[in-house]
């Protein structure tokens, strides 16, 4: 089963691919996800057969997040491969991250679906994305659309 990993939230995109759910190969690129995740694709589809997509639906980067999104269902749709979707802070350890201007997104660790937005006290421990070796424990989700985690203004 060859399965593919998108993390767009953040600055690199990083994009794994896993074969019987051990990752074999990684693509990081700085560029805007929608310049860089067609280009990535193209190349991914033409070496492999995908059976699943998974890529990360909150929090971050709301125009990464609807950009991957789009993209990512509509070649879930038009090659029939399974998409789910998972939390960002299972790829950065639930170190806080980036929101709006001085916020950020703070997982409540009692708490798996809240998420408070709040500025960052100054001895706050923050981790990079990093794709996992393997995705056999990760919580993935058939809700594959966004999640918008900010308040109203």
């Amino acid at each position: 089963m060859t399965e593919v990993l998108v993390i767009s939230i953040s600055k690199p995109l990083l994009v794994g691919i896993y074969e019987n759910k051990n990752l074999v190969k990684t693509y990081e690129d700085e560029g805007k996800t929608s310049d860089v995740l067609p280009m990535l694709f193209i190349e991914i589809l033409k070496k492999y057969h995908l059976d699943r997509i998974y890529y990360v639906n909150t929090p971050g980067s709301y125009m990464a997040i609807k950009v991957a999104y789009v993209f990512l269902k509509t070649i879930s749709i038009s090659k029939n491969i399974d998409l789910k979707a998972c939390s960002g802070f299972s790829f950065n350890q639930n170190s806080p991250i980036k929101a709006l201007g001085k916020k950020y997104f703070i997982p409540n660790v009692n708490c798996d679906e809240e998420i408070k937005v709040d500025f960052l006290e100054n001895n706050t421990r923050m981790s990079a994305f990093e794709l996992p070796k393997v995705i056999n424990n990760l919580k993935f989700s058939e809700n594959t659309l966004p999640i918008y985690n900010l308040p109203a203004v």
